[in-house]
């Protein structure tokens, strides 16, 4: 089959299939990743204006939700008005090293979410999730607390549909992901993703990788 034909199968399989264990992201429940939403998508946002909007795009990427909390509250938005704005939009947070006050900000985590997303690190997948963190809450809130979360996928072994799970990852992402393999270290990472993409959004790509040896 030609290259284009495999990843736009691969791009469409991981359109259709639901979730599985070795998904980047939680269950996705409409949340919209500032770093890589546009301006419609932003504008739909509590609290966020035209203003707020255009300043944000031009600074993005953020490296993690408490960067952009600060820099909007430097906007003139309230912590109360930015609760309200992450029920639509956020930077999801790591599941193994996020801290304390990443996990703070995500809408109705609070501090014991915050004890027991840690007492269970690392996690290796999201059925491990789900079944220690219902331990605490329903169903339903463990799934609004999922989509807030992503597990990072190993470079070296991760599937299209993991790769294809990074916010704003598409074919080229996954090509050149996949064309570097085996990655002994994430300098090399960052050295042959630096070819197509500048430091800050290799650094946000970094996010969700990690390398497992």
């Amino acid at each position: 089959m030609h290259r284009t034909k495999v990843l736009q199968f691969a791009l469409a399989a991981a359109a259709l299939a639901p979730l599985s264990a070795s998904a980047q992201l939680g269950r996705q429940m409409g949340l919209v990743d500032p770093n890589v939403a546009t301006e419609a998508q932003l504008l739909a946002v509590p609290h966020l204006n035209a203003t707020v909007v255009k300043a944000l795009m031009e600074k993005r990427p953020f490296m993690n939700i408490v960067e952009l909390n600060t820099w909007l509250l430097t906007q003139g938005l309230t912590q109360q008005q930015l609760g309200e704005s992450y029920t639509k939009m956020f930077i999801h947070v790591n599941l193994n090293i996020s801290p304390r006050e990443e996990i703070l900000l995500i809408p109705r985590a609070g501090n014991r979410m915050a004890r027991e997303f840690d007492e269970y690190k690392p996690y290796v997948n999201y059925a491990q999730f789900r079944r220690e963190i219902g331990k605490y809450v329903n169903e339903q809130e463990v799934a609004h607390l999922e989509q807030y979360t992503f597990i990072p996928i190993d470079l070296n072994t991760a599937s299209d549909s993991a790769i294809l799970s990074i916010p704003n990852a598409g074919p080229r992402v996954l090509r050149e992901f996949k064309e570097y393999r085996p990655y002994p270290n994430i300098e090399k990472f960052r050295r042959e993703m630096g070819k197509y993409w500048n430091e800050k959004e290799v650094a946000r790509l970094e996010r969700y990788v990690t390398i497992k040896q």
